[in-house]
Order: C-alpha cells, then structure tokens, then sequence
C-alpha cells in the first residue's frame, strides 16, 4: 500500500522544492505492514540535511504507518518560513492528519492553525512543548528540554565544573535556548555560544577559537551529538581538557561514551516521538483517542553514559534509539 495518490505525491514534491532555496530532504514514504487503513499522514520537521538525529524520528515514523497500514509523507526544511510552506502544502493536498515540529513557534503556529480550521488534525513533537496548545495539536510528544538542562548542569556542577559553555547550533529554536536556560538554572556560570550546525567544521573552528581564548572553561554542554564530536576535534587542536556532556545520541557518540571522551548523551528517544507522532494521528482518526490529557508526552530526558551505554548500543545499532 505505500504508495501516496498521484496528487498528493505532486503536490508535495513540487513544494518540498519551492521557494527558490537549497533541496529539500526527500519525502520518505512508509505504509503496508499494518493493512490499508486509507489514511494519509504528512510530517513535516525542521531537519537540518546531514543530521543523523533525524533519521530515528522517520524510521519510527515509517514503522507507525506499517503497523497502522497508512500511507507516511514526510518533507523537512530548517527555515521556518520555508517549513511552514510544506505544512501548507499538505493542508492543500487535504492529507488525513499532520505531525510536525513547532521549533519556531511564531513562524509555524499561524499555519498549523489554518490546518485545525481546514478539519485536518495536528499533533506535535520534538519542540515546541510550551505551545503545541496554543497551535491546536491536539497531542505533543517531546522531553523536557529545560529539564534535561537543569540536569546536566546540576551533573557538570557534581563533576566540578567552574565555567560551562552551552553551545546553540540553530538560531531561533525555542527547544535550544530552553537547553541551555535550563544548564544556566543549574549553573549561573554558564556562557552560550551560537555556533553554524550545519557546518561541522565552522562549529570546530568557533569552539578551539574559545577554547583558546578562555581557559576558565572546563565543562561544555553541546545541543547535538554531531556539535558533541565537534566539540571533541576543538578541545584536541586547542589543548583543553574541558570535559564534554551532549544533548542527543547517535552510534559516534554513544561509542564517544563508552571510550570516555562524552561524559553523558542526553537521549530524547526520538524513534519514540516519530513513532507516537504517527500513531497518535492513525488512532484519533479511527476511535477519537488522544493521548497527554492535554499535557505533553514525555520521552526524555535519559542520560546515557558509562553505567549504561553497553546496553543501549545494540538499540543504536538497529536505528531504534
């Protein structure tokens, strides 16, 4: 059954390219295992091209729509003007329901209000959790961002921290800026840096270029697993013995774990939210469920480090965790 219609597939590919901006990452099509259920669901996400993190949210996503016999079109774009097009476009192309990400909640909510006025259903995940209510989803499966920082501040600070550095790789994301408040909540002497994620060499540069400059930094909290390898290239070019704790997993940093150079991965199970996201949609067209209670499912945060990254591996092997 995975096959969308003629319409929708054209409908989405022609906005997954407009705007005159770079490519956009292909929309994967997942459905069959679960039956024909004759539903069609659009998620649309704020992937940066090149981020492995991504790729747990769709494989939990494609496998929802096995399980549920539905029919998944997913379309990513990291500009917020851009990714409110593609939220658009699949009002346009009258799909059965929407998943998708609120990272900059002022640019996307306006357009994930016109699909609740169309009588299309929305649930969100990943970001946005201050404002999946005021958008309309109707459920929203993500961690506790700031949480998760007070956390790993309060874990650097047991751990000796004097001076942090939180490092944001994308501008405007609301999910970020709550990370590193969070860190600052649990550690006052903590000092952010907006670093380019989309460039893994200019996040190096920028970091051995602080390291440099400021030898008081002895903790570093990264955003991303990919900035969390950066992070480890900078402190070698610039001769700092900073200890490094990370936001998201992925094999490299779970295998950083367990060689001692990543003191923690902060998991938010991202597999979990494409695959909750998904189902949530299947499950409140065909009985009226919804899950939360109107508060958000939480999925994080879990810390991974040397007391449990040996039995978390395996599930990274298999693109589960």
């Amino acid at each position: 059954m995975a096959v969308a219609t003629a319409a929708l597939g054209a409908v989405l590919a022609v906005s997954a390219c407009s705007g005159g901006g770079a490519a956009k990452a292909p929309a994967d099509t997942g459905g069959g295992g679960g039956g024909n259920s004759g539903y069609t669901f659009a998620m649309i996400t704020h992937e940066t091209p090149g981020d492995t993190f991504w790729d747990r949210i769709k494989a939990g996503a494609n496998q929802a729509a096995k399980d549920t016999g539905s029919t998944l079109k997913y379309t990513s774009d990291p500009d917020a003007t851009k990714q409110a097009t593609l939220i658009q476009s699949a009002i346009d192309a009258k799909v059965d329901g929407i998943a998708t990400t609120l990272v900059t909640p002022d640019a996307l909510i306006p357009t994930v209000q016109k699909a609740v006025a169309a009588g299309i259903p929305v649930d969100s995940f990943n970001s946005g959790t201050d404002f999946f209510v005021k958008a309309g989803s109707i459920a929203h499966f993500a961690s506790d961002e700031r949480l998760a920082g007070q956390q790993a501040g309060a874990k650097a600070k047991a751990d000796g921290a004097t001076k942090i550095l939180c490092t944001i790789q994308q501008t405007g994301s609301v999910a970020l800026e709550d990370r590193c408040a969070g860190v600052k909540d649990s550690f006052p002497n903590t000092e952010n840096i907006q670093v380019n994620g989309a460039d893994d060499s200019a996040v190096t540069s920028a970091l051995q270029a602080k390291f440099a400059q400021d030898k008081d930094i002895n903790w570093v909290i990264t955003l991303g697993a990919a900035q969390s390898l950066d992070a480890i290239k900078a402190e070698d070019g610039a001769g700092s013995t900073a200890k490094i704790g990370t936001f998201d997993l992925n094999k490299d940093a779970a295998q950083a774990v367990k060689d001692g150079k990543l003191q923690f991965c902060i998991d938010q199970q991202p597999y979990l939210q494409g695959y909750l996201a998904i189902t949530q949609l299947y499950l409140y067209k065909k009985n009226g469920n919804v899950m939360g209670a109107g508060k958000p499912s939480l999925t994080g945060p879990s810390f991974v480090d040397s007391t449990n990254v040996d039995k978390i591996l395996p599930f990274i092997d298999q693109n589960t965790r």
